[in-house]
């Protein structure tokens, strides 16, 4: 089957609830957070991310959602903090935990710790969570009372490397910020909690994730999902997709070879390409998913931009430009050469505009600059 790279787009910003239509079937903020597998919880605006695409919601989805326990935060995908849904974390989470980074030796050399000592380790730091959400100086102090531990409380403090292996190994989430500072929770305390699923089944849910939103992929934008951000490794990869293999098609993409999953073929080769404006948060899903470095999402000349997190506006699913709010104003600047040739119109920015502004809660005047 061979379609073109517009019609890939345009798929995919269906299957991202970001058509004008699509944001009608996301039924909840977490209907939106499991098709994107994660939203970025360390920079960007999640909040925004996710009403972007989800028709007739309300600010404090996410927190209520997190309340509830429909969504977790986690440190997943290169290390850093994702809001996923329980489902979705257990996956991804799985694949993470199999590099299995805290056996490697310069990890033993810095904490003290062989292998041999980390289910003690968690079940030390689950036992001090059993009656709740404990900030990160307490789960230190717990943990540092069993003397055997002492030595880690100022490592489990500081919330950062060392906390990530007990996540990935379904042990914790961070829990509601406690006077501005955060706190850990067990996972075991979450309702929709499933638990680690094995690898194999980890991992061809992961894959069959990524191209359900992301699709159809290429075997290197795939790689970068899974190899380079969960560290999934070459071989893990072969095997799932060779294990998946009937319930994947491959389709010729302007001459790139990439992948669908089977189910979806027939709806991408019947997709029609239309002109498409929106404005994202920086670091949004529709840039981080397939990566920056991927120049029919992202043209070399706004790579920069998009690295350092700049609010973004898609046209026709290629990043066209930028976008920032100060003081009143809602400044638009985009590129004279447009996206994929369309540059795009100042009907459709005006409209986005005022989008953003509702989404944001202001009244804002647009401008819009070519550069």
């Amino acid at each position: 089957m061979t379609i073109t790279w517009r019609q890939a787009l345009r798929w995919r910003l269906e299957r991202q609830f970001l058509t004008n239509d699509a944001g009608d079937a996301a039924g909840a903020v977490e209907d939106v957070v499991d098709r994107l597998t994660a939203v970025p919880a360390w920079s960007g605006d999640p909040d925004y991310a996710v009403r972007a695409r989800h028709t007739g919601s309300e600010p404090g989805g996410i927190d209520r959602a997190l309340a509830d326990g429909r969504l977790v935060k986690v440190f997943a995908f290169r290390g850093a903090t994702h809001l996923m849904t329980p489902d979705q974390a257990a996956t991804h989470l799985a694949v993470r935990a199999a590099g299995r980074m805290w056996e490697r030796t310069s990890w033993q050399s810095y904490y003290g710790l062989t292998p041999q000592d980390w289910p003690s380790l968690r079940q030390a730091v689950r036992e001090s969570l059993a009656d709740g959400p404990l900030t990160l100086n307490e789960v230190a102090d717990a943990v540092a009372a069993r003397g055997r531990f002492r030595h880690l409380r100022a490592a489990i403090a500081e919330a950062n490397t060392f906390i990530k292996p007990f996540c990935w190994q379904g042990d914790v989430c961070f829990g509601p910020d406690r006077h501005g500072r955060p706190t850990l929770m067990a996972l075991a305390d979450n309702r929709y909690w499933p638990g680690l699923p094995d690898l194999e089944t980890a991992g061809r849910r992961a894959v069959k994730g990524y191209l359900s939103a992301y699709g159809p992929a290429t075997p290197e934008r795939l790689r970068y999902w899974l190899e380079e951000g969960l560290g999934a490794g070459r071989k893990r990869l072969t095997a799932w997709l060779a294990a998946l293999a009937d319930q994947i098609a491959r389709v010729d993409l302007d001459g790139d070879a990439a992948m669908v999953l089977a189910e979806h073929a027939d709806d991408l080769a019947s997709t029609r390409a239309a002109p498409t404006v929106r404005l994202l948060t920086g670091h949004d899903q529709w840039v981080l998913g397939p990566g920056t470095a991927d120049r029919r999402v992202v043209p070399a000349q706004q790579r920069p931009a998009m690295t350092r997190g700049a609010n973004i506006v898609i046209a026709d699913g290629v990043v066209a430009g930028t976008w920032k709010v100060a003081a009143d104003t809602l400044t638009v600047c985009c590129s004279e050469n447009g996206a994929a040739g369309r540059r795009p119109d100042d009907r459709a920015l005006a409209e986005q505009a005022e989008h953003a502004a509702h989404l944001l809660g202001r009244q804002l005047d647009l401008r819009i600059d070519r550069c």
